[in-house]
């Protein structure tokens, strides 16, 4: 099978003989990720609810496909521990005020954007500590550190994220694994078009206002990020030049949090 993906650019890491998997890998910041480090020489295991979108994505980068429903907490130890580089991206969102925020809706972001890294950790770290070397990249968001109204379960969860994050990187410390989260503002990516044109339709307005109004509104830089944009980050903190980088929160946000 022809590969599709492009080659590493010139400094990027070489991560040839490291095994990666990456949650939400069926497109988005997630693909954007499973790709940039299959560049790199990684075998990525593509994982993501969607089965037809976890297939073409594995296809695409000569990945392994998985099809998970990170909610079903059982799934989970059925995958690979041999992990060199785990990377925490699967989400979903709900917006509405606390008051009528459906308790079900709330404990499922939970489950899926807390308990399920934490078990993907707990899964995966026996491995990079016998390895002595690992990765664990949580995407997180502005939002695990900034809130915004009707986004409650969102943003504890991503606040709840950054803290599990931070531990990882206190115990994984004297084994050889980092762990950080990267923490974009509005991504272009398919739950964000979706928002975009759900806001468009009930405001009556074209779908770039909305992104000027409401996405865009706090960041000095006016344009949505791009997931290649994200996935470089990713890339970066996975090589040699970030070693000694751990227990961070690192902002793709237009300045949004230097306010």
């Amino acid at each position: 099978m022809t590969t599709e993906f492009p080659e590493p650019s010139t400094g990027f890491a070489d991560l040839h003989g490291s095994t990666a998997l990456v949650t939400g890998a069926g497109s988005g910041i997630g693909f954007a990720c499973a790709k940039r480090l299959a560049a790199a020489g990684c075998l990525v295991h593509v994982l993501d609810h969607d089965e037809r979108a976890a297939t073409a994505a594995a296809n695409k980068i000569d990945g392994r496909t998985h099809v998970l429903d990170l909610r079903e907490e059982s799934g989970i130890t059925r995958l690979p521990t041999e992990v060199d580089i785990l990377v925490n991206n699967a989400g979903i969102q709900h917006v509405a005020p606390i008051q009528d925020f459906p308790t079900d809706v709330f404990t499922q972001i939970q489950r899926v954007m807390v308990t399920a890294p934490f078990l993907l950790m707990r899964h995966c770290l026996p491995h990079m500590h016998e390895r002595g070397w690992g990765r664990i990249v949580n995407i997180s968001s502005v939002h695990g550190v900034r809130a915004s109204a009707g986004k409650s379960a969102y943003v504890a969860a991503k606040h709840a994220l950054e803290g599990l994050s931070k531990v990882a990187a206190l115990e994984g410390g004297p084994h050889g694994v980092t762990s950080n989260c990267v923490d974009p503002g509005y991504v272009r990516t398919p739950l964000l078009e979706g928002q975009l044109t759900a806001q468009a339709r009930e405001n009556g307005i074209p779908e770039h206002e909305v992104a000027d109004r409401v996405f865009l509104r706090h960041s000095a830089i006016k344009r949505l990020i791009e997931p290649d944009e994200v996935a470089t980050v990713v890339g970066w903190l996975c090589g040699p030049g970030s070693d000694y980088l751990t227990g961070a929160s690192i902002p793709i946000d237009g300045a949004w949090t230097a306010r």
